[in-house]
């Protein structure tokens, strides 16, 4: 109810807590924004946590990126601070550890006596900075571009932590300095790499430093707060990799870097991940340069093989199929090279290789949906013209390309519909297998379930005008497979008075 109020008053909505109660808050400004947040005229709830454990993988990370949610979420994090790096070790390798540590974390928090710092606070930081140092090497072999097969292997046998970092994260030097970075590959590096060990003696500090700094929040940003003195890491790969820079902008960013205990390697592992959010970026811009292709494609396709289709009174679906005459190789030709540029960009996304937001792109959203309905009847086409259901099977489970699953998923997403319910371009390949099943005039009862679903699907699709109407042609593959069904069903069916029109 108090939520609910404060939207309608349009008052900013905080959600904040520390150590685990940072990560509750994170999943409540989740709930919020999918629940109340779904028009850019709400004000955006804002996230801070303090001393939070990673929450989310790598696929959760990508998602608030996409949804272009990340900056609703700051982080606040200690240099030594243990808590935030914690996640980076699997569990069973500090249960053993894990168990007085937390007690002294509830004595703490509590503010009753927590004694000294457990014995095993040593091997309980070595651990998980070990471990850190496994999912930091590994992630940083992989921003530079290695191709080494062994990065492969190694992931076999050894158990790297899945939680990734997301929103913006602002590290707390010791010194009263603030240092701000918003690069989630280059936090996963920082959340390393800061809680270094700088000289042997530190041994034994740093893993009760760990444990003490996980409750020292609140005095370190009042000095924060009181010298205002905030470095905001950018153009990651311009960081000086000299400890010794000195003079302008870069001798500010080099003293919070320092502050940091950053190393040379520290600091190429940041460049790197500079550099490759500006490739996904670069990757971005070379791909808009390919939109007026695939508009002249399927404009081509749109207008003259339409046309074409529709002065031989066939739908395209059945024209394609036949591909008795050269509009029919020319449309083929259109429909494989925009098959080339789709390939290219679900392969990119696979790898990470656009910025995060692209799926949710408007544009690219409602391109992906008419690239679907006008070019994969033709793949369903052209895949059942060469019989390939009979080695690879049904298309629908086993032939579907990704280029259209995820387009199929991207509408869905952005319109708040349920998975699997924009199936109005593939419907063709139902057709065909239900065709299969009831060839001989039998086997209807056994489908009787799915034609109705198909019929349904058909009637709402047709009249939505998601599906053309030449679908309906007296000699379309729909129309002669439907007359052959039972009387009694066709007397009943909800499509009956659109074949008849």
């Amino acid at each position: 109810y108090q939520v609910q109020s404060a939207v309608t008053d349009r008052k900013q909505i905080v959600f904040t807590g520390h150590s685990l109660g940072g990560s509750i808050a994170i999943l409540a400004t989740l709930w919020f924004l999918e629940k109340f947040f779904k028009s850019d005229s709400k004000i955006p709830p804002l996230c801070l946590t303090f001393g939070c454990p990673l929450t989310g993988n790598r696929i959760f990370s990508h998602a608030l990126g996409r949804e272009n949610w990340a900056s609703y979420f700051i982080h606040f994090v200690m240099r030594y601070d243990i808590v935030p790096r914690l996640l980076l070790a699997p569990i069973p390798s500090i249960e053993q550890e894990f168990e007085s540590i937390l007690q002294f974390f509830a004595a703490k928090s509590t503010n009753e006596s927590a004694g000294g710092v457990p014995e095993e606070a040593s091997d309980f930081h070595m651990i998980v900075m070990r471990n850190a140092a496994s999912v930091a090497t590994h992630a940083a072999c992989n921003l530079m571009g290695s191709t080494n097969m062994l990065l492969e292997t190694v992931t076999s046998f050894i158990a790297l932590s899945p939680y990734k970092p997301f929103g913006t994260y602002i590290f707390c030097t010791g010194n009263g300095k603030l240092v701000v970075l918003r690069n989630p590959d280059a936090v996963l590096q920082l959340l390393f790499y800061s809680s270094q060990l700088g000289s042997e003696r530190e041994v034994a500090e740093i893993p009760c430093l760990s444990l003490h700094q996980h409750f020292g929040y609140e005095s370190e940003l009042q000095e924060s707060l009181e010298m205002q003195d905030v470095v905001d890491l950018k153009q990651l790969e311009t960081l000086p990799l000299s400890a010794e820079v000195t003079g302008g902008d870069s001798a500010t960013i080099n003293s919070a870097l320092n502050d940091l205990g950053l190393s040379t390697r520290a600091r190429l592992c940041l460049r790197a991940a500079g550099v490759l959010e500006k490739r996904k970026q670069g990757n971005k811009r070379n791909i808009d340069a390919k939109e007026k292709d695939i508009h002249n494609a399927m404009n081509e396709l749109e207008t003259s093989y339409r046309a074409y289709c529709k002065l031989r009174k066939v739908g395209c679906y059945d024209a394609f199929k036949l591909q008795k005459n050269r509009q029919d190789f020319d449309a083929n030709l259109k429909r494989l090279t925009l098959t080339g540029i789709w390939d290219e960009i679900i392969d990119m996304l696979k790898r990470y290789e656009l910025p995060d937001d692209f799926e949710g792109q408007r544009a690219w959203v409602e391109l992906g949906t008419r690239y679907r309905r006008l070019v994969e009847p033709l793949d369903i086409a052209n895949y059942y013209r060469h019989l390939k259901n009979e080695d690879t099977g049904p298309y629908a489970t086993k032939g579907r390309p990704k280029r259209f699953r995820y387009t199929q998923r991207w509408r869905e997403h952005a319109e708040k519909m349920p998975a699997e319910s924009s199936g109005e371009s593939h419907f063709w390949a139902e057709v065909e297998e239900l065709q299969a099943k009831t060839g001989n005039g039998e086997g209807f009862e056994e489908v009787k379930e799915r034609v109705l679903k198909l019929e349904r699907n058909i009637q709402k699709w047709v009249n939505g005008g998601e599906v053309e109407k030449d679908v309906l042609l007296e000699e379309s593959t729909l129309v002669k497979w439907w007359k052959t069904l039972p009387q009694h069903h066709k007397l009943e069916s909800c499509i009956s008075g659109l074949i008849k029109n």
